[in-house]
């Protein structure tokens, strides 16, 4: 009840605004997110890659179920055993995802935290998982940025879950060009090699699950996967805020 009255409180002195929308928060709020923009964010829901997460078209929305492989883990197996996302990347998640990283909207990786771990508790063995990996920014970046945006979902996902975190068991050891621009051959090769790991016992022999904000080719996630098995994780998943179908 307490907590209830500093709330009422604090936002009678200083009126809260969606950072997305502006509008001023009420019901259904998922602060700093106004309950419209919370509402809107655009879930990702079956049926998709089993291997990937990639969103199919459900050709029957009554019955949704998990897809069979897509064609690009057919042709390629990813190092990593799944990936998951809890949104599609839509124009709602977009903005939320370029004000987090871009605007330092820090406040937000509490919802969008919360929305990836209800999305994960609904979709994987949570019970099975033995840590949470964030991928890791070059320290270069990180310190321009001020934060790894990946690290602040892991912790509020690891809260939630009651997991670990190991924020520094991977670390990217060179810069590398924003992936954006670039076509999926170019960023596989713009990652390779660009990870290492630093704790080694900190994964060998768990279940690591990769944290991540947005999912677009897999270069990424598949890189740092590589890196865990061969150090000796016993089996590693990744877990998105976002997917690009």
């Amino acid at each position: 009840m307490w907590k209830e009255w500093a709330l009422a409180f604090v936002d009678l002195l200083f009126p809260p605004f969606c950072p997305l929308c502006r509008a001023r928060l009420d019901e259904g709020r998922r602060d700093p997110l106004c309950g419209p923009c919370w509402d809107g964010l655009e879930r990702l829901s079956p049926p998709y890659c089993r291997t990937c997460g990639r969103p199919f078209p459900a050709f029957d929305p009554g019955r949704p179920v998990e897809g069979s492989p897509c064609e690009p883990c057919r042709r390629r197996r990813p190092p990593f055993g799944y990936a998951r996302a809890a949104a599609v990347f839509g124009e709602r998640v977009r903005e939320a995802v370029h004000a987090l990283k871009f605007d330092g909207k820090t406040a937000l990786a509490r919802p969008l935290g919360d929305l990836l771990a209800e999305a994960g508790a609904a979709t994987l063995a949570v019970g099975t998982v033995d840590c949470l990996v964030p991928v890791p920014l070059h320290p270069s970046r990180e310190a321009a940025r001020g934060f790894n945006q990946s690290v602040l979902l892991a912790n509020r996902v690891g809260r939630r879950w009651g997991v670990p975190v190991e924020p520094r068991a991977l670390r990217r050891r060179r810069p590398t060009l924003p992936q954006t621009d670039l076509d999926a051959e170019r960023r596989r090769a713009n990652v390779r090699g660009a990870f290492t790991l630093s704790r080694p016992a900190a994964v060998e022999g768990r279940h690591v699950l990769l944290i991540d904000d947005v999912f677009t080719t897999g270069a990424t996630v598949a890189e740092c996967a590589r890196v865990l098995l061969a150090a000796g994780a016993r089996a590693v998943g990744v877990l998105t805020l976002a997917r690009v179908p």
